[in-house]
């Protein structure tokens, strides 16, 4: 299977990868406190906090989509991950594969099926009983 092959997607990744390093982070800590101390040699002036406001704007609008193309990326994976954790598990229910695709009303009618099949469950175990069976066997 090929790698990301587009530059958005490589660019993402490896942005991401670098902004996550505790160097970044005590390198933009070591910016505020640069700014802060100049604070009194320009007099706290607007344009000494248009400086940081304009920085940290600029920094935190770009970082959004860094941070949604990299977690969109994972969820897709984990999705596929679980998918196939699905399909391989015999007695699976297959249906329950790709749910992230159905529509609100669908998706709320598993959830109830779920729901009712814990609480069940958990009357079971209130009465000494066991957990570990699939209930529609």
């Amino acid at each position: 299977m090929a790698k990301s092959s587009t530059w958005y997607s490589r660019f993402a990744k490896a942005a991401s990868h670098f902004c996550g390093r505790p160097r970044v982070f005590t390198l933009a800590v070591a910016m505020i406190v640069v700014w802060v101390v100049t604070g009194p040699l320009f007099g706290f002036s607007d344009t000494w906090q248009l400086v940081i406001n304009t920085g940290t704007t600029i920094i935190t609008f770009l970082m959004v989509f860094l941070i949604q193309n990299t977690q969109n990326r994972d969820t897709e994976a984990m999705q596929v991950k679980l998918d196939e954790l699905i399909r391989a598990t015999k007695g699976a229910h297959t249906a329950l594969l790709d749910l992230e695709e159905l529509e609100e009303e669908e998706l709320d009618a598993f959830r109830a099926k779920y729901e009712a099949l814990a609480t069940q469950a958990r009357a079971r175990l209130k009465r000494g009983e066991v957990d570990t069976d699939s209930p529609e066997a």
